[in-house]
């Protein structure tokens, strides 16, 4: 789960260039990526009218599954709990424009914004959204891979600061969704629209925007779906089980993923200003991996040590700059291939790929001895 706000990485001089290069693959059908994605947006067109003053029910719109995923996660990252009451109570504030002080959900903003909220919901509707997410993402997979699987996928109007949209696993008691673990549950993807909002000045910035934020996302559940059919992961995840693997196993995951949104906004380019926050995210990587392999730290340390490298604010999500790095840095020198090899063979493949481009080149970010070795190239 991530999450990150991309505004000021929406390059509006691609968004031509990118609509010109994917618009006649979008309507092909790709056999071995059949993935459908189930939009339901009830609860962001229903919180977009609430913001309107048009009409709503707070406590209808509370008790809508996306709403429900939503304050779910916003409790886990605000590291409190919120009930649906609280929901309840926050979008009827928002309703009257009553909000004040604490805005875990942000709905000022989102009130603020409503116009370009509803310009937006109704670019997804007529602009065969769906299709060229899948379109995206299927470039990003191995040519034998043989996906077919339907994915929900909600739009909401709020959310926690952090998160543009996020994949979780759920099981559904009634309308409560209930998190769950690997190979458990339905991979499902919540959307935040408020965020869209920010991502650039025009309608066509915003939806290019959004379109980069959700195919992250259902590259995230696409591969979840990949892994439950492939061995070689299936025997990762049985004989790789310590914190340090799952550091590993997601940092590639948000890399990839991270990649993916950096080629739709910038071509894959980064600015010179970023190059000492690549460095600063290697070594706080470095820095928790060392950690995370010592055996002297808790279950709920990891854990927290572990959410935060892929799930704090774009700069501050250390592993999936790490990560995202390394794909670019693969793909570019290694070839698209080698890229998708990393998907079909699991962060082994990834980081010694890595391992082996740094002994080629000594400029590259370094990851620790104990990674190298870890994952010793070639």
């Amino acid at each position: 789960m991530k999450k990150y706000s991309r505004n000021k990485f929406v390059n509006r001089p691609l968004i031509a260039a990118i609509l010109v290069l994917l618009l006649p693959l979008w309507t092909q059908a790709d056999q071995r990526f059949d993935v459908n994605l189930r939009i339901d947006d009830e609860s962001a067109v229903r919180s977009i009218d609430l913001f309107r003053g048009l009409s709503g029910s707070s406590s209808q719109i509370a008790g809508l599954r996306g709403s429900q995923i939503a304050l779910e996660t916003t409790a886990l990252l605000e590291g409190k709990k919120l009930s649906t009451q609280d929901l309840e109570e926050a979008l009827q504030a928002a309703k009257f424009n009553q909000l004040s002080g604490d805005d875990p959900f942000e709905m000022q903003d989102a009130r603020r914004n409503v116009t370009e909220l509803q310009e937006l919901m109704e670019a997804v509707k007529q602009r065969s959204f769906a299709s060229k997410v899948v379109h995206t993402v299927s470039q990003l997979f191995p040519e034998d891979t043989n996906i077919r699987t339907s994915i929900p996928l909600y739009f909401v109007a709020f959310g926690h600061q952090n998160i543009d949209a996020f994949v979780r696993r759920v099981k559904w008691q009634g309308d409560r969704p209930i998190f769950v673990g690997e190979n458990e549950g339905e991979l499902t993807i919540v959307v935040n629209l408020s965020k869209a909002v920010h991502y650039g000045r025009t309608l066509d910035a915003r939806f290019i925007g959004l379109l980069s934020v959700v195919a992250h996302e259902v590259f995230h559940a696409a591969f979840g779906v990949y892994k439950d059919g492939s061995e070689t992961w299936r025997a990762y995840y049985r004989s790789k089980s310590d914190y340090l693997d799952h550091l590993l196993d997601l940092t590639q995951n948000e890399g990839i993923a991270h990649y993916l949104s950096l080629i739709q906004r910038t071509g894959g380019k980064l600015q010179n200003d970023q190059i000492a926050k690549v460095q600063a995210s290697f070594d706080e990587f470095n820095k928790t991996a060392s950690l995370l392999n010592s055996g002297r730290i808790s279950p709920q340390k990891a854990g927290e040590m572990i959410r935060h490298s892929n799930s704090s604010g774009y700069w501050e999500s250390f592993g999936a700059i790490t990560g995202m790095i390394i794909a670019r840095q693969i793909d570019q020198s290694m070839g698209r291939l080698a890229l998708l090899e990393t998907v079909e063979q699991g962060p082994g493949d990834f980081f010694g790929k890595y391992s082996a481009l740094m002994k080629k080149d000594d400029g590259l970010p370094k990851l620790s001895d104990l990674l190298v070795n870890r994952f010793p190239p070639d």
